[in-house]
């Protein structure tokens, strides 16, 4: 009599028993031929029903494993005489990157903190869409996303931005990397692009993962140089010029004539600008974005709302110069949004409503508290020690200097021991590190705990 252990394995009892009697069967321990027990007497044996006996039969029946035999019984297959091969396992495990926190402090951590999100509110549209949207709610988005979140973005920039764009040229997708896939679409594999170095590696990681050529441009003060694209042969610029990761830097118009000039030397330049946190700025007159000079329709736009909302919603946006726009219908509307459109509704009443402004407000007195706060912790307990800050008032991140023997990577592996995690700029560079940018680290106050930070600072101090 078959005798089964259903504390093991996972699912409802008739898939653990189909799963035991097809193991039997394709290691041998069942042999073609042989009778398998009657329903009733295989369910008193296994204290199961005969409903789950049943339900298991049949499917090894329906699979081929098992035939049923009219006033007989069931029987392993007879076309079943062939040798399974022996299981053998690998040795190799697929590991997926780890997700969990493995330190106890990070001064780098780039993700706003959980309590900053607004549910209430977010939960207040949510049961606003459901009762009032529910037909909308299950139409399928056009593949630019639905216009109310075009509409209200066009708005939002217009506003805060000073860009000025039809709804029409803007595309929504899960992402920035959604997007950047996109433009590589548009414009044509054949393009050279160009990234900023040091810069945020997963933009040349999506140009490789996607078998364009791309070269890395070094950069000055001042951003990205000019004199690169031209090195590198490149036909798109990508850039970060309001806000650059991980310098800082903030391009100034000088430069920014200079880029546009580049592009509009040849037909088939562009510039893809990435307006990488921008909405914090918390002191000064806002940075208009490059786009909004643009009047030759060179400048792709790319903004995304995980700084000043969360990551985890995955909604990003560009806006095509109107051409690239009435490309982008032509050849690419086959393509689905990425984006849920329940996830849509929600955010074009957020912005519509004036809570996305309501929230940026608040959220940049919060972080200029916080910024402070983070400054004078850092004056104190670092007192005494050789180092300068580098400040940008754009962005939720600034650059810690310090002027020790020790490189880079030796103070970060000093933290490591202690679950400490610091990146250092030079962690950022695509080619050989430029050798001024040794000693920076980046400090992104956004999310820090200033109830750690002292503690995690006298660490710091110690590895010096």
């Amino acid at each position: 009599m078959l005798t089964y252990d259903f504390s093991k394995g996972e699912g409802p009892l008739y898939q653990k028993l189909y799963n035991f009697i097809k193991a039997d069967i394709t290691k041998g321990v069942l042999l073609p031929g042989e009778k398998l027990p009657s329903r009733r007497s295989l369910s008193g044996n296994l204290g199961i029903s005969t409903v789950t006996v049943d339900n298991a039969y049949d499917q090894l029946v329906e699979e081929g494993y098992i035939e049923a035999v009219p006033k007989r019984g069931y029987f392993v297959a007879e076309t079943l005489k062939i040798s399974f091969p022996e299981e053998k396992k690998s040795d190799y495990k697929a590991k997926a990157k780890k997700t969990k926190d493995e330190y106890d402090f990070d001064f780098s951590l780039s993700r706003p903190a959980a309590e900053t999100f607004p549910f209430s509110v977010w939960a207040k549209l949510t049961r606003e869409n459901v009762a009032g949207r529910s037909d909308k709610l299950l139409e399928v988005s056009e593949s630019s996303g639905i216009y109310e979140l075009r509409e209200a973005i066009a708005g939002h920039l217009a506003s805060f931005r000073g860009l000025h764009a039809s709804p029409d040229q803007i595309v929504v997708g899960a992402g920035t990397e959604y997007l950047y896939g996109l433009i590589i679409k548009l414009l044509g594999k054949d393009k050279k692009y160009c990234v900023e170095d040091p810069g945020y590696r997963k933009i040349s990681q999506i140009y490789e993962a996607e078998g364009v050529k791309h070269a890395f441009g070094k950069m000055d003060s001042s951003g990205l140089l000019v004199s690169e694209l031209v090195r590198t042969k490149a036909d798109i610029a990508h850039i970060s010029p309001t806000h650059h990761f991980p310098t800082g830097i903030t391009m100034p118009i000088g430069r920014r004539g200079e880029i546009m000039a580049w592009a509009m030397e040849e037909e088939g330049r562009y510039i893809v600008e990435d307006d990488y946190d921008s909405e914090f700025r918390l002191r000064g007159n806002p940075i208009p974005p490059l786009q909004s000079m643009d009047t030759s329709e060179k400048v792709i736009y790319i903004n995304t709302f995980s700084k000043s909302l969360t990551s985890t919603i995955r909604i990003g946006y560009m806006v095509l110069p109107a051409h690239l726009a009435e490309r982008f219908y032509e050849k690419l509307s086959f393509y689905s949004c990425t984006v849920p459109t329940f996830d849509q509704y929600n955010l074009s009443d957020f912005i519509k409503k004036g809570y996305f402004e309501k929230h940026i407000n608040r959220m940049r007195h919060q972080y200029t508290r916080k910024r402070e706060s983070v400054l004078e912790i850092i004056k104190r307990e670092l007192d005494g020690v050789d180092y300068r800050l580098i400040e940008n008032d754009s962005g939720l991140h600034f650059i810690l200097q310090l002027f020790t023997k020790h490189t880079d990577k030796e103070i970060e592996d000093m933290l490591k021991k202690s679950r400490i995690k610091i990146s250092a700029v030079s962690d950022y560079c695509m080619e050989t590190p430029d050798k001024r940018l040794q000693g920076r680290f980046i400090i992104d106050y956004s999310n820090l705990d200033t109830g750690l930070l002292p503690k995690a600072l006298q660490t710091l101090r110690s590895c010096l």
